[in-house]
């Protein structure tokens, strides 16, 4: 798995003690959490950006989580989600699991097997990521390697991390300071060029064997793969 820095996770939980206790915890990990109040917050933001893992509350106001849960599926989101209640019947749970999700976890818990069970279900969606694929644009990130119409590019360690960046977020636009952020890290100046430089060569490499223009200029916001 890359480093914790470029995985993305979604927390939808009302209790303001529990989420602040659960977004700083992860936060020291250097994981990127987005937070939500409600369901419908929350089924926004599962539709409008690319999660490595979503932490949904059953016992949520309007939208209960069971409810968000299978929305998120219906969706056909299959990022890894997670639930968490105050009930612990076997009925709650396998209305859970049945809603779409993949772990249910019982409050009050240890941020031990809290933080365990995201690790698993983060190896097991990276188990599943091993290709990224985007018209004739492939990349194997087991190998590390990336090829348009069958043919090998050759990218340096930051394009390839940047190229990476933009498919897992393929069909979102990304600005320069959150590619600065993720890919060289957060104590880069942000009026730094590295960003375009690093598009500039990346297109030229990626054009070789290809006409697509595969990263899209999205003026006053930044560089996005995908419609």
């Amino acid at each position: 798995m890359e480093r914790n820095g470029t995985v993305k996770i979604l927390l939808v939980e009302d209790e303001k003690g529990v989420a602040h206790f659960i977004r700083k915890g992860l936060e020291e990990e250097h994981y990127d959490i987005d937070l939500a109040v409600d369901g419908e917050e929350g089924l926004s933001l599962a539709a409008k950006n690319q999660y490595d893992l979503m932490i949904l509350d059953v016992m949520l106001p309007g939208m209960n989580g069971i409810e968000l849960c299978r929305q998120i599926r219906q969706k056909d989101i299959q990022s890894p989600i997670m639930m968490l209640t105050a009930r612990d019947s076997v009925r709650d749970k396998v209305q859970g699991l049945e809603s779409g999700a993949d772990d249910y976890l019982t409050k009050p818990f240890s941020f031990e097997e809290f933080l365990a069970r995201v690790h698993a279900l983060l190896r097991r969606k990276q188990d599943k990521l091993t290709e990224l694929v985007f018209k004739e644009l492939k990349v194997d990130t087991i190998g590390h390697r990336v090829y348009v119409a069958g043919n090998e590019v050759q990218l340096r360690p930051k394009e390839y991390a940047l190229l990476l960046y933009l498919l897992k977020n393929k069909g979102n636009a990304v600005s320069r300071p959150e590619i600065l952020a993720h890919v060289w890290g957060y104590d880069f100046n942000p009026n730094t060029n590295f960003v375009d430089v690093h598009i500039k060569s990346l297109r030229v490499k990626l054009g070789q064997f290809s006409k697509t223009n595969f990263i899209q200029s999205i003026r006053g916001v930044g560089y996005m793969i995908g419609a």
